[in-house]
């Protein structure tokens, strides 16, 4: 009761603390990134080979299970290994224990990979290795189309124009462009021409690779100047490639024009994007780490309107937006926690019957929940449905303290001792009960820290969330409560004012009087008959039973994010233009259904 005393003697301590709680709070919802889900760190490296050309089957024999021989044989604290071989390329997935030092674990899975190149076949380029991180989502999508640029053109303003526009906003990411040509120098050659003059395409590709150089070169200081010395080994166009002299045949020089023709063209092209029937290109922007999925796409929207002003021939859609559907997911818990403690705040009014003994209740709910955010903001949580939900979860639970105590406090009032000392009998009397199930309940929901895998990330934050609430609550009861009592109630606390009760409240006590009495002779009827009350309970259990194995079971609920998504696969070996010209015909006719809908 030491803390209910020092809350009394010294009340501006614990005033100021709630302000502080309350400045904290604004401060630390505003700073907090604002998310779907919780962060969910699953520690996986995945390491990707690359060799053009290499068949499948060569490249699990060769590459595929050597990595992954060398990788489990030679890093630690692996717990599983997957891969998947397709044509030129593969991917493998390291599994490792929980607790992992992840940094640790890529330096050794990049020092392995790098010692077993050596063994693998000639040609072969360094793997890259990514680290894979779940919250690392893709947050939005811009479509670009364009009726004058061409497809090379709009790949390369995808990486280069837009790439270096976003690379300021924090925690955004952009992969590759998916659909366009990326832009590739090409070297036609000319069969005949080269077998006419007695030259291989080796000849072609070592001439022009030695013929492309940019070697260092250095200064000349000639009188009063110090010139710079530059070297003609780079063609200033790609032309100028087509003049490159190859060899001497019968005493004339032979160029690569005249056995071969270099343009400005593009590599093979292995996926199609298509907009509102043309092609295009598709740019999809990852959030990485713990930024804030709200301030990641607000950033970049930010950017958008200058790069629609400075090119006008390209036109940037917004295809998805994960933002929207956040906002909405939060929007929608704020409204239901708030809805909740409005609905507890009505209820306490009924009960109690005093809007100032109601104010004191409802006033540690904002607190209780500001402090939880504090704590979630100085431990590197975010702000998600899950942390929100368990908020709202816990507005029911909070005023419990505070409830029992004020009425307790009212209770006593009625013996007429002083102001303070009712106030202490109060407090004194319902702490060993508020503490207990304070704890009952904080310890419910710490059972959760005993989960593993992708549920211990979701579920945890919820069940802190909550646990912080509870905990702040029954401080709250214990300090700012008997404060407030004692400044806002002096005269309701008085003999014979303890409450300030209307004709309203009168008659709700007269007849919940009335079914407190029937509930008192439906009890004693239970009592009576205790066979057939615990028969009737049994038959409940076992029903309940009987319909699991009817109950759907999936990780996630159901969830309408308002979009609408259709694929549409093509049979294996599908060349890419038939899937295209495919997908032509479904668009043809999903033309017809839009309007009809």
């Amino acid at each position: 009761m030491w803390i209910v005393r020092l809350a009394l003697r010294r009340p501006y301590t614990f005033v100021v603390m709630a302000i502080l709680i309350l400045l904290l709070g604004i401060v630390s919802v505003r700073q907090t990134p604002t998310d779907i889900f919780p962060n969910i760190d699953i520690p996986v490296v995945s390491l990707i080979w690359n060799y053009s050309g290499l068949p499948p089957d060569q490249m699990e024999k060769y590459i595929t299970t050597f990595s992954e021989y060398a990788l489990s044989s030679s890093v630690s604290d692996v717990r599983s290994m997957e891969s998947q071989t397709v044509n030129g390329a593969d991917v493998i997935k390291i599994f490792f224990q929980p607790n992992v030092n992840i940094a640790e674990a890529v330096a050794e899975v990049v020092s392995i990979s790098q010692t077993i190149m050596r063994r693998m076949p000639p040609g072969t380029v360094s793997p890259l290795i990514l680290r894979y991180e779940a919250s690392s989502v893709p947050i939005l999508q811009l479509s670009l189309s364009s009726n004058k640029l061409s497809e090379a053109q709009l790949y390369d303003f995808g990486i280069y124009r837009i790439r270096a526009a976003i690379a300021p906003v924090k925690g955004a990411r952009l992969a590759l462009p998916y659909g366009g040509k990326p832009r590739q120098i090409q070297v036609d050659l000319d069969p005949a021409a080269l077998m006419a003059k007695g030259i291989t395409a080796d000849d072609v590709n070592t001439v022009l690779l030695n013929q492309n150089l940019s070697l260092p070169t250095g200064d000349a200081k000639l009188g009063t100047t110090d010139y710079i010395v530059g070297m003609n080994m780079n063609p200033s166009t790609i032309e100028a490639l087509n003049d490159v002299p190859l060899k001497q045949v019968n005493g004339a020089w032979v160029y690569v024009r005249d056995v071969a023709h270099v343009r400005d063209g593009f590599g093979v092209q292995t996926n199609v994007v298509r907009s509102e029937g043309h092609r295009g290109a598709l740019l999809t922007v990852l959030k990485t780490g713990q930024a804030s999925t709200l301030d990641v796409v607000s950033g970049i929207k930010e950017i958008l309107p200058s790069l629609r002003a400075q090119y006008p021939d390209i036109q940037m859609t917004e295809l998805f937006d994960q933002s929207l559907f956040v906002q909405a997911a939060i929007k929608g818990v704020v409204m239901e926690g708030t809805i909740a403690a409005l609905l507890t705040a009505g209820m306490i009014l009924l009960f109690l019957g005093s809007l100032r003994s109601t104010f004191i209740v409802v006033v540690s709910i904002p607190l209780s929940i500001l402090t939880a955010l504090i704590i979630l903001h100085a431990t590197g949580q975010t702000l998600n449905i899950m942390t929100l939900g368990g908020l709202a979860l816990a507005v029911g639970i909070l005023v419990d303290d505070a409830t029992v105590e004020i009425e307790n406090i009212h209770r006593n009032a009625l013996l007429g001792k002083p102001l303070e000392e009712t106030i202490l009998m109060g407090a004194r009397q319902i702490f060993v009960p508020t503490f207990v199930s304070t704890l009952s309940i904080c310890i419910v929901f710490t059972s959760v820290l005993f989960l593993s895998g992708p549920a211990k990330y979701l579920f945890t934050p919820l069940a802190l969330t909550v646990v912080y609430a509870m905990l702040a609550s029954w401080v709250l009861s214990r300090t700012l409560v008997p404060v407030l009592v004692k400044y806002l109630l002096p005269r309701e606390l008085d003999a014979g004012h303890t409450h300030v009760s209307s004709r309203f409240h009168q008659r709700f006590e007269q007849r919940f009087e009335a079914l407190r009495e029937r509930y008192l002779h439906l009890l004693e009827f239970c009592l009576v008959q205790r066979r057939t009350v615990m028969g009737v309970a049994g038959v409940v259990v076992i029903s309940s039973l009987a319909l699991i194995p009817f109950v759907g079971r999936d990780f996630f609920p159901t969830v309408d994010a308002g979009q609408i998504r259709i694929h549409v696969t093509a049979p294996a070996g599908t060349r890419l233009e038939e899937t295209e010209a495919l997908y032509a015909r479904v668009e043809a006719v999903l033309r017809t259904l839009i309007p009809a809908a």
